[in-house]
């Protein structure tokens, strides 16, 4: 699993929801980023289950991938 090496994931900036119909919304900063659905819903919440706060920042930022193009506003 990739470190987190200049600590940018401490704040918690990431977060996820799953929802009744079996989908996990991620959130950055309480915005949506990336919704999973089916096996890969699935896989995401059985890595997270149990994880400490920080390796569940390190799965959410691996799994909504490169997002940021340089538009985001007041957060980064």
């Amino acid at each position: 699993m990739p470190e987190d090496a200049r600590g940018e994931l401490q704040d918690g900036r990431f977060d996820f929801r799953a929802q009744k119909d079996g989908r996990v919304v991620v959130s950055w900063y309480g915005r949506p980023v990336t919704t999973l659905a089916g096996r890969d819903a699935e896989r995401f919440l059985a890595r997270v289950a149990g994880l400490d706060d920080h390796a569940a920042q390190l799965v959410m930022a691996r799994v909504t991938g490169n997002f940021k193009r340089g538009n985001e506003r007041g957060r980064g």
